[in-house]
């Protein structure tokens, strides 16, 4: 569990960029390509700042993510990015006064169960985990 601020900090990052993408694509309007360079118009969206700010955002939203898989298991590390849309779904409501509704918050609550089921299950740090069987085979090779 020490690295569950980590993991919390990757979910969070993860968020934060997609609202700031959608605030982005808000800013920008409704995409066409008609009549335009499709290179150039996509060079226009990503170069926007909202959206390029929260591009710069899922860049460390992934090398936060990068450093938990270094440390602990797959299976226990990913479950937990499905906090993100717990979170994109509470600040949508907030900052975009997006609807909120039953459905949403039955499967907000699935979600933050099974994401609880497994926090519970623990995880192995994988480094030490691997140590000793690059020992064992560095010493066959000898």
């Amino acid at each position: 569990m020490k690295y569950i601020i980590f993991i919390l900090f990757t979910v969070m990052t993860n968020a934060a960029a997609q609202l700031m993408l959608k605030q982005g694509m808000m800013s920008i309007g409704p995409i066409s390509f008609e009549g335009a360079n499709p290179l150039v118009k996509l060079l226009q969206i990503v170069f926007s700042p909202w959206v390029f700010l929260g591009l710069c955002t899922f860049v460390i939203s992934m090398a936060s993510h990068l450093y938990v898989l270094s440390k602990v298991e797959l299976s226990f590390a990913y479950p937990f990015l499905s906090l993100a849309y717990v979170a994109v779904a509470i600040f949508a409501y907030f900052v975009f006064r997006e609807d909120l509704n039953g459905w949403r918050i039955a499967g907000i609550a699935c979600i933050c169960v099974g994401t609880i089921l497994i926090a519970q299950s623990g995880h192995e740090d994988q480094t030490a985990s691997i140590a000793p069987d690059r020992t064992q085979a560095s010493e066959i090779v000898r």
